[in-house]
C-alpha cells in the first residue's frame, strides 16, 4: 500500500513537470493559430485580439498557465479553436478506439513475445531459433509506417482483402455484423503495431531464458526428474515475468506515439488522427488537452506494471 502511495504521488509530481514543459513549448511554437492568414486572409487585428481576449491569451504566459491548470484539475481542457467544441468531447469521442487498438496490441505483444523467445531459447541453434531471431531481427528494424504502407498496397489495393482506411464499412446498428466488421478493419494496423513491438521483446526474452536456463536451479530440477512444462512453469516464467511486464510498462510511450502516424495512414479517428491534425492545424488546447491525456495513461501504465509485479512477487520494491 505504502508502494502505491508513492507511485501515485510520483504520477502527479511527474503530471505537473509534464504540464510546464508541455505549456511552454507549445506558447514558444514559432506558429499560432490566430497569426495572420490562419482564420481570415480579411481578418482584421482588432478581431484577432479580440478573439485571443476570448481564449485568454492576452494575459501573461504565467497567468495563461495558472488558469489552464485550474480548469484542468476540474477536467476542463478549454475549447478547441477550430471546431469550437469543448476539447474533453473531443478527446473523449475519440479516446475508446485508440484505447482498444493499444491494448490489445500490447497484449498481443506481450503474448506472442514470450512464447517466440522462450521456444528460440529452448531449441538455442536449431532452425526455429535461427529463423525467430531473423524475424525478431526484422521486425526490430522496420519502420512501422513503412510496414503500413505495403500491407495496404498489398492487401488492401492490389488483393482487396482488408479495407483501406477507416474502421466501419457497414450502419451501426449494433447486430453482430458491425462488430466484426469493426474487427475486421483493425486488423492490418494491430498486425502494424504487433509486428513492430515483437522484435526487441522476443530477442530480450530469448536472452533471459538462456541466461534462466544456465542457473544451478534448472540443474538441479533436471536432476530430480522434473518435465519441461515443470521447469517452465515453476522455474522459467516467475523469472521471466518481473524483467518483461517492467520492459512493456517502459514500451508505453512508445506504442502510444506510434498511433499518432498509423491512425493518420489508416484513417483511424482516433486521439492520434485527432493530434495530427490538431497540430496542422495550430489547435494547441486540443494538443495540449492530447499531451496530458497520454502522459496520464503512460504513467498509469506504469504504476499498474508495479502493482503487477508487487502481486507476483511481495518483495517487489522500486520505489
Amino acid at each position: 500500500m505504502k508502494l502505491l502511495f508513492k507511485k501515485l504521488f510520483y504520477l502527479i509530481i511527474m503530471l505537473f513537470i509534464i504540464s510546464i514543459i508541455s505549456f511552454l513549448a507549445i506558447n514558444l511554437a514559432p506558429n499560432s493559430f490566430f497569426a495572420s492568414g490562419e482564420l481570415n486572409p480579411n481578418i482584421t487585428k482588432e478581431s484577432i485580439e479580440h478573439l485571443k481576449a476570448i481564449y485568454g491569451l492576452d494575459k501573461p504566459l504565467y497567468m495563461q498557465y495558472i488558469s489552464w491548470l485550474k480548469a484542468i484539475l476540474h477536467l476542463n481542457f478549454g475549447i478547441s479553436f477550430s471546431s469550437g467544441s469543448l476539447v474533453k468531447d473531443e478527446i473523449l469521442q475519440r479516446l475508446p478506439i485508440t484505447l482498444i487498438l493499444n491494448i490489445s496490441s500490447m497484449i498481443l505483444i506481450f503474448v506472442i513475445s514470450l512464447y517466440l523467445g522462450i521456444k528460440a531459447a529452448l531449441n538455442k541453434s536449431k532452425t526455429s531459433d535461427k529463423v525467430t531471431t531473423q524475424l525478431s531481427l526484422l521486425s526490430f528494424s522496420m519502420p512501422s509506417f513503412y510496414l503500413a504502407l505495403i500491407l495496404i498496397l498489398i492487401f488492401a489495393v492490389n488483393l482487396k482483402i482488408f479495407p483501406i482506411a477507416g474502421v466501419h464499412s457497414v450502419k451501426d446498428d449494433g447486430s453482430l455484423t458491425y462488430y466484426l466488421d469493426f474487427i475486421w478493419h483493425l486488423i492490418l494496423p494491430i498486425f502494424v503495431i504487433v509486428f513492430a513491438g515483437i522484435g526487441s521483446l522476443t530477442l530480450y526474452v530469448r536472452s533471459l531464458v538462456i541466461e534462466i536456463l544456465k542457473s544451478d536451479y534448472i540443474f538441479y530440477a533436471k536432476a530430480r526428474g522434473l518435465s519441461k512444462k515443470q521447469i517452465l512453469r515453476y522455474y522459467i516464467l516467475p523469472n521471466l515475468y518481473p524483467p518483461v511486464i517492467t520492459l512493456l510498462g517502459l514500451s508505453l510511450p512508445g506504442v502510444i506515439g506510434g498511433s499518432v502516424i498509423l491512425e493518420s495512414i489508416f484513417s483511424i479517428d482516433g486521439m492520434g488522427l485527432l493530434f495530427y491534425k490538431s497540430a496542422l492545424a495550430h489547435d494547441y488546447p486540443v494538443i495540449m488537452g492530447i499531451l496530458i491525456i497520454t502522459a496520464f495513461l503512460t504513467l498509469l501504465g506504469n504504476i499498474l506494471a508495479d502493482v503487477i509485479l508487487l502481486k507476483l512477487n511481495p518483495n517487489y520494491n522500486n520505489a
